[in-house]
């Protein structure tokens, strides 16, 4: 019978754009940098109440007058102030944590793996070399006008037709990605910055959540660590 894994939740973050920093080797390593402001433990869902297990977590801090009426009697019940943005993380039973309570980027640690998800930049109509990374059509050899067209998309008389799902020109980005296995390179708790190996799709920012790993069976995922209700946002 396979072991069931805590399953902590994840940080609702910012993204400030990319850098790069040096290890002890004098190795430069391309990280993108994350912004995590005053987050905080908005609700939880528990499975005799709500049928499923999570929690929900507030970050930044917005004016009340740009809260509507709902949001605020939500907030209020939490005692918290009023938050930016909200959103939930599937959790594990025993990762539940108390209505609240404050999360910092400590949540993870260096060397950890964790997957990240967010929207990917707009880029609008696009052709499919650019979209689908079509080679094009010969430079030359009679081609002309239609270098960086698809080229056929049908068959034959049999199936005489275009099947769907078919790569072509259109729509580019504005789209829900995740990106898998990123590891944790710095943690500054201070200034709220958690950095991560890599390119981490949106646009500088956006927000973007971060998780622990769920594929990478190597990674070394913290102890859950219930926060304390003391050190609420001001």
């Amino acid at each position: 019978m396979a072991q069931t894994k805590t399953q902590r939740t994840g940080l609702l973050t910012r993204k400030l754009g990319m850098t790069r920093i040096f290890n002890e080797a004098g190795e430069h390593i391309p990280v993108t940098v994350l912004q995590l402001q005053d987050a905080q433990v908005t609700a939880v869902r528990t499975k005799e109440k709500d049928g499923y297990v999570s929690v929900q977590v507030g970050v930044g801090k917005a004016k009340v007058k740009n809260v509507s009426k709902a949001m605020r009697g939500h907030f209020a019940k939490a005692k918290v102030e009023p938050k930016q943005k909200v959103v939930e993380f599937r959790v594990s039973e025993d990762a539940l944590l108390e209505v609240g309570s404050t999360l910092s980027v400590d949540h993870f640690k260096p060397g950890q793996f964790v997957d990240v998800c967010a929207t990917s930049i707009g880029k609008g109509y696009a052709g499919v070399m650019k979209r689908h990374n079509f080679s094009g059509l010969r430079a030359t050899h009679g081609v002309s006008v239609s270098h960086r067209s698809a080229g056929s998309t049908g068959q034959r008389q049999d199936p005489g037709r275009t099947f769907k799902g078919k790569k072509m020109a259109g729509h580019m980005g504005a789209r829900r990605v995740t990106t898998l296995n990123l590891t944790v390179v710095a943690v500054d708790a201070e200034q709220g910055l958690l950095m991560l190996h890599g390119a981490v799709p949106g646009a500088e920012g956006g927000y973007v959540r971060v998780r622990d790993s769920i594929q990478n069976k190597k990674a070394k995922v913290p102890q859950v660590k219930k926060a304390d209700k003391k050190d609420k946002a001001a």
